[in-house]
């Protein structure tokens, strides 16, 4: 691939009045300063025209769907390598800025976008065009983490696709403020600066209201709030808003100390005027806002900064980096400005901490990251177009699925059982032992009977056997739970969900066990531990328990109580379901896909299709809420636990999720032959070997190791025992499959049930 060469920018550009346009207009320098050759194409407004210098070569009326056809047919024939849009709302015409898509879809080189907002709650316009736009786009860049967060949380979007790149700001000297002060006419005076398009969201009312408290502990101070009033406010109300400012003011009785700078001024100006500073504000009034230029600015100059906790700025003036306020606070903003201006070792602690850190962020440094980025997106264009695809396929058809490795399981376990953690590696023995995992290994040693698989070790599944032998407590009726490493318990009775899980693994083994002795260890236990069930209020318990009675129901009272167990769960689906909810609870938690799966097998087994219909519809809808617009499978994270009705949260993701949701697409399969749930188990298993958010491999092919999950910035490298044996039940589930030929399952379709 040959270097980059040509780049173009689409957004507003200098001399159009807004940050846009200066973030725009400086990027582009930055980038040609690299000897790229660069343009711009440019956004007007309102019919508005701008008497544009070089490198503006095409211009746009936001409202003109041909000038947005014309601009893709002057990109196209200038055979640029790349385009870097800029994204704003406001920026585009059409519904939330819908028009920009008749540009993109028509581009053959690949689009960066960088996004400027990233919205936490979008309506339904604002979140279809973001989709088609990052859809469009071969990467993603924003200005800050909270930005990665929203986008892989509210948008869905992969984290491969995503850059972080800080908002650049000028090169510019350490200096103290004196001299400019003298030169812009502020000598003698304690300096508030803030800049910017003055708006009412920017919560300058709220600064001046601070100014009688700072002034009585610094007289000296001057607030100087340098900006013209933003053109659109301009537009539709003239400059009622800064003579309400101005009145104000007065009222307050301190027109001595705050002076209204009404110009745009160009960069030179601007660094001046930071420079002369003792503090900068940002007043903001509230979070959502993503990126601040003034406040990159002010920091990368060195300024002690006093802020609302906005986004941005909790990222960059976190660690002594600057001072944080809550929003609308009169008290606390006068504090802490007057505060610093009374305290120079501080303030200049403080200017020293922000002067260093920001050194990154320099221009030139951050065309370099954009250049990667571009670099990267160019790549990813030549493979798409060797391949026909972005990313490779989830474990294509003609591929086989991975060999079974127990190393790792066989080094988590000693004479006791299997260990519940690790670091990295290397058995955590601190944590000890659980019988969640040690019923879960059970039940891998039975899934490794008569499939053609290599079996445990007799010694091994005795083990995890004589473990839950252990766990049951006859007095309580219940099994114990956590073990600590010398093997003393830590409870009388462990949580419903251990009970129920230890009585599935009680039921397979009963049915499944290589050992005939076993399986009568197994039923008897089984038995033993059974009405217990009956008093829980646990969903997933009864889910756990109605696979057990799926794999072992012998007598008439377990065949009664699996009915009555179906029937809840029927009912709460039937309580809390609606057309955009169909669900069990409010919320989802972990092992979500077990509560459909034990409604299809039970249905499957007692022929009860409205069992199987609701386990298939809750599944259906549980799928597509687990599907990236990249058709990746994505968990339902930890991070949405508690949250109720709300789509889930991306992270934190483990591998028991995909366990889950591959067993419950089989038996969707194996109810009604559609071949797409066997898609669907793939995709989910596909998941273990690096087809998700982080492109990330779980597994260690060879050890048949299985890290703990994915965090938003990395995986877990830790791999415990529940880690290892979800993908070892997953992967002698998928290697089944693999074995069954043709597109039908083996038992009776859903169909069938109603002849």
């Amino acid at each position: 691939m040959s270097p980059t060469k040509r780049i173009a920018f689409i957004g507003n550009s200098l001399p159009r009045r807004c940050g846009i346009a200066t973030f725009t207009t400086d990027l582009q320098q930055a980038i040609a300063s690299s000897d790229i050759d660069t343009s711009i194409v440019a956004m007007n407004d309102h019919g508005d025209g701008y008497d544009y210098p070089f490198p503006v070569h095409c211009q746009i009326s936001d409202q003109r769907l041909e000038d947005y056809a014309r601009a893709a047919d002057f990109l196209n024939e200038g055979r640029f390598d790349v385009v870097s849009l800029q994204h704003e709302f406001g920026i585009f015409g059409g519904e939330a800025g819908s028009h920009i898509m008749a540009l993109l879809s028509r581009l053959t080189m690949p689009v960066v976008t960088t996004l400027h907002t990233v919205l936490a709650e979008p309506n339904a316009a604002q979140r279809d065009v973001m989709e088609r736009i990052v859809d469009a786009s071969a990467r993603v860049v924003v200005m800050a983490e909270k930005g990665r967060d929203l986008l892989r949380t509210v948008y869905r979007l992969p984290a491969d696709k995503i850059e972080v790149i800080a908002h650049g700001i000028p090169e510019f000297a350490f200096v103290e403020p004196d001299e400019a002060k003298e030169r812009l006419g502020f000598g003698g005076h304690s300096v508030i600066l803030t800049f910017g398009l003055l708006s009412p969201n920017k919560g300058i009312e709220v600064m001046i209201d601070a100014m009688p408290s700072i002034l009585r502990r610094r007289p000296d101070a001057m607030y100087v709030v340098l900006g013209a009033t933003h053109p659109h406010l301009v537009r539709e109300h003239g400059e009622a808003y800064r003579e309400s400012l101005t009145t104000r003011v007065c009222e307050l009785g301190v027109e001595d100390h705050v002076v209204f700078l009404d110009r745009f001024v160009d960069q030179a100006t601007l660094l001046g005027f930071i420079s002369m500073c003792d503090v900068y504000v940002t007043p903001y009034l509230n979070e959502a806002q993503m990126t601040s230029g003034t406040l990159s600015y002010s920091f990368g100059l060195g300024k002690a900064v006093v802020s609302t906790p906005y986004w941005h700025a909790k990222e960059l003036l976190g660690d002594g980096r600057g001072v944080l306020v809550p929003f609308g606070d009169v008290v606390a903003i006068g504090n802490e400005i007057a505060g610093l201006l009374t305290d120079a070792p501080r303030r200049q602690a403080m200017r020293l901490r922000a002067y260093a850190s920001s050194r990154s962020m320099t221009w030139e440094r951050t065309a370099k990251r954009y250049l990667a980025a571009f670099e990267t997106a160019r790549r990813g264009r030549v493979l798409s177009a060797v391949t026909g695809s972005s990313r490779p396929k989830a474990l294509p058809a003609t591929a086989p699925p991975p060999e079974t490795q127990t190393g790792h399981l066989l080094s988590m376990c000693d004479d006791t059982g299997l260990f519940q953690h690790a670091v990295h590696s290397v058995p955590d023995r601190s944590h000890g032992y659980c019988v969640d995992d040690n019923a879960r290994a059970l039940l891998l040693a039975s899934a490794l009977n008569g499939t053609g698989e290599e079996r445990l070790a007799d010694a091994l599944t005795t083990r995890f056997a004589s473990f839950i032998q252990h766990a049951w407590n006859p007095d309580r009726r219940r099994f114990r739970n956590f073990m600590s490493f010398d093997r003393r318990w830590l409870e009388e009775a462990g949580s419903e969900d251990s009970h129920g899980r230890t009585l599935w693994a009680l039921g397979v083994c009963a049915r499944d066990d290589a050992s005939v002795s076993r399986r009568q260890w197994a039923t008897a236990l089984f038995a033993e531990a059974l009405p217990a069930i009956e008093r829980f209020s646990s969903p997933r318990a009864w889910a756990f328990a109605l696979l057990g009675l799926d794999a072992h129901c012998t007598t008439t009272a377990a065949i009664s109580l699996r009915t009555r167990l179906a029937d809840r769960l029927l009912g709460l689906i039937a309580t809390v379901e609606t057309p955009d909810w169909i669900w069990f609870e409010d919320g989802l938690s972990y092992d979500n896909a077990r509560l459909p799966q034990a409604l299809i097998a039970t249905g499957l087994t007692m022929k009860m299709p409205a069992y199987v219909e609701a386990g298939l519809r809750s599944l259906r809808w549980l799928t597509h809420l687990q599907t990236t617009r990249a058709g990746l499978f994505r968990p339902v994270g930890s991070e949405s636990f508690g949250d109720k009705r709300s789509p889930p949260k991306a992270f934190d993701q483990q591998p028991l999720e995909a366990t889950a949701a591959i067993s419950a697409c089989l038996a969707a399969w194996r109810a009604d032959g559609d071949p797409q749930w066997r898609n669907e188990a793939a995709r989910a298993f596909a998941w273990f070997l690096g087809d998700n958010d982080l492109s990330t491999p779980l597994v260690d092919l060879d050890t048949g190791a299985c890290r703990d999950g994915l965090h938003r910035d990395r995986p877990n490298e830790n791999r415990g025992g529940e880690s290892v044996v979800s993908y070892l039940l997953s992967l002698a589930e998928i290697r089944q499959l693999a074995r069954v030929s043709g597109d039908r399952p083996r038992l009776a379709p859903l169909r069938a049930l109603h002849a």
